[in-house]
């Protein structure tokens, strides 16, 4: 089994937003193996409390516009440093890059394969310097 087509059509739409957004290494899983209760999980980060609701923000809006889609729940926003939003069929996790070093959840699900997105997505990426500590190095 692998991500629906729906679950893709979201992660993507994520990821653009969150891109647009600035946010930080953006990855997506595909998770439909090892759990019952989504398909993907979406990850990015970002460097303050500020610009991670920023990115909250503009994921809601996009998937909301373009995929008549609403978070059915929304957990931690209020802190601003690791806001969960759950579609059903995708979770999208939007960290202070702090808190993505500590937990590490790539550590965690890269058993998982990844879902491919377009180069683009973390192309700012490569025009500024990158934290020391952070998920890619």
């Amino acid at each position: 089994m692998t991500a629906s087509d729906r679950a893709v059509q979201l992660v993507r739409l994520a990821a653009e937003a969150a891109s647009d957004k600035l946010a930080d290494d953006i990855l997506a899983y595909d998770v439909s193996e090892q759990l019952v209760i989504t398909d993907a999980f979406v990850l990015c980060s970002a460097p303050n409390d500020r610009q991670v609701r920023a990115i909250v923000d503009e994921i809601e809006k996009r998937l909301r516009e373009d995929a008549d889609a609403k978070p059915v729940r929304r957990e931690g926003e209020r802190e601003g440093r690791w806001v969960l939003l759950d579609y059903i069929d995708v979770i999208v996790h939007i960290q202070h890059e702090e808190d993505r070093v500590y937990y590490s959840l790539e550590r965690l699900w890269k058993d998982c394969p990844l879902i491919e997105l377009p180069e683009s997505i973390n192309a700012h990426a490569a025009q500024r310097p990158r934290a020391v500590g952070s998920p890619r190095d």
